[in-house]
């Protein structure tokens, strides 16, 4: 594979727990995921992004973080995640994992230590403890409020308190303080010394805070560039090994900073996962998402879906089509028909777009969004966080439908740790694998195609309606997609490559994309 692998790849993202189960527990692990390596080569994909893989008391998934060089008991042990890095080369699928800077367990053996150290203690000095405000410190240092709801500080029994920007288990770290600098370097070449491809970094731009602002002050900060060049400085001493970064920022010049070339590779799109379907607003996700990377000379990135948000045949059915994190519209009611049309044809808008493309587990089989899991099973720490009126994120976490006409499916032998619905019978691996029309199919045929014809470059538009979106890539190859109400007339062609849908003729349908050859 090119030394450039990463600009144009395809990334299949493993949210691990609800892939594939291997011992039968009804949790997926690397045993399962090793089983299934050959499917996701048979797919086409040219890396896996694990989410985080390590020993964790899972109270948000994983991103609680107990140890940061060894493996969750339940996915596995340390060798076999060197196995699976070592058998997914040999297939030429590269492995990405996330690091999480930001914040650790309350479990992990730092915040043990400085819970027992006491105040102004080093210990205590690796983490964010300050007094409280009040007579008797009995208020929180300030009034920020934790990005998964309620108080973002929790206190201790010996009156301080913590600032944890996601839930009370997950003690943000002091990113000031050299020891946390010195372990997370330590953290990367430990990995990247067992085969590791690439870093994909959580929360990236929090690490720093600002106590000093009357504001909540925790985003983006200069100076946490420093923190990434020089994690880019132990990329490079490794040789085609990446940083990608996961970084929500509105303000695209600021975004673009994260990707000079001497800081991280790529980062993810979430301005065009976020996107309604609607032409005018992808067109102008699509043109500032190539302004912003081009003076950088970074490679774009289009991302669908993946672990924390709906997923895009249920979203694509609703009313409004767009996503936002503070509003979104769980259990709002969706056209599984009108949603699985438009998830096919943004599919195919999506990887015929220069850079690179996530899919994430499931995506290739149309899975919908679970909105009817009871209460009483929902994991989401922002289930509990929001007194049960936000259901958070498990719909999109639902364990991996494989084979068979009924649960489990062939995810494992054990009853999975979300419930799936019986209706998956017609949406496994194995029903869809033979069916030509299935929308497993298409994404295989998919990225077959865009590995061999499109990837990194640029795009050329072409002068359409305003329902419509066509672009020529270099190769010759011509994507058009409808987002009309409308049939519309196809531009002058040599061969059909690809549609997302039956074609009407020499006319495109409503909701359909279509890959042309126009050499």
């Amino acid at each position: 594979m090119s030394a450039t692998w990463w600009r144009g790849a395809a990334i299949y993202q493993v949210y691990l727990r609800s892939f594939a189960d291997g011992n039968g527990d009804g949790i997926g692990d690397l045993a399962g995921l090793r089983a299934r390596l050959p499917y996701l080569s048979d797919l086409g994909v040219d890396a896996i992004w694990l989410n985080p893989w390590y020993p964790s008391p899972m109270a948000d998934g994983g991103y609680d973080v107990a140890d940061y060089r060894d493996i969750e008991p339940s996915f596995g042990t340390l060798a076999e995640a060197e196995k699976f890095i070592e058998e997914a080369h040999a297939l030429g699928i590269r492995t990405i994992i996330d690091i999480v800077p930001n914040h650790g367990s309350d479990q992990q053996e730092w915040f043990v230590q400085a819970l027992a150290a006491g105040p102004g203690s080093a210990e205590r000095g690796r983490f964010w403890f300050h007094p409280g405000r009040g007579e008797h410190g009995e208020l929180p240092p300030n009034d920020w409020q934790s990005i998964f709801g309620g108080p973002a500080w929790t206190r201790v029994a010996d009156g301080q308190w913590y600032l944890h920007l996601f839930a009370p288990e997950q003690p943000d770290f002091n990113w000031t303080n050299p020891e946390v600098v010195q372990e997370f370097h330590d953290v990367l070449r430990f990995w990247f010394d067992r085969g590791v491809d690439g870093i994909r970094i959580d929360s990236a731009a929090v690490l720093l805070k600002d106590f000093d602002s009357i504001e909540e002050s925790y985003t983006d900060h200069d100076g946490v560039h420093d923190i990434y060049r020089a994690w880019r400085r132990i990329a490079d001493e490794y040789g085609e090994r990446i940083l990608i970064g996961e970084v929500w920022l509105p303000d695209q010049e600021r975004f673009a900073l994260y990707l000079r070339p001497d800081e991280m590779h790529t980062a993810f799109n979430f301005d065009f996962l976020a996107c309604a379907w609607d032409a005018a607003a992808l067109r102008r996700s699509i043109d500032t998402t190539l302004a912003t990377h081009a003076p950088v000379g970074a490679p774009p990135t289009w991302v669908l879906s993946n672990h924390d948000v709906p997923r895009p045949v249920t979203k694509y059915g609703r009313a409004i089509t767009s996503f936002d994190h503070g509003e979104r519209r769980d259990g709002a009611p969706s056209d599984p028909v009108l949603g699985e049309r438009r998830a096919r044809a943004a599919a195919l808008l999506a990887m015929a777009l220069p850079g690179s493309v996530y899919i994430y587990q499931g995506e290739e089989l149309g899975l919908p969004e679970v909105d009817d899991i009871p209460g009483e099973l929902r994991q989401d720490p922002i289930w509990n966080r929001s007194g049960h009126t936000v259901p958070g994120r498990d719909g999109c976490r639902v364990p991996l439908p494989w084979s068979g006409d009924a649960p489990p499916f062939g995810f494992g032998a054990g009853e999975p740790w979300l419930p799936q619905p019986p209706a998956w019978k017609r949406l496994t691996a194995e029903a869809q694998a033979g069916d030509p029309a299935s929308m497993l199919s298409l994404y295989r045929e998919a990225l077959r195609l865009r590995r061999e014809e499109l990837g990194d470059g640029t795009l050329n538009w072409l002068d359409t309606t305003d329902e419509v979106l066509a672009f020529t890539r270099e190769s010759g190859v011509t994507c058009v997609a409808n987002l009309g109400l409308e049939p519309v007339r196809l531009p002058p062609h040599d061969a059909v490559l690809l549609a997302s849908g039956p074609l009407d003729g020499g006319e495109l349908p409503s909701d359909t994309a279509v890959w042309l050859r126009t050499t």
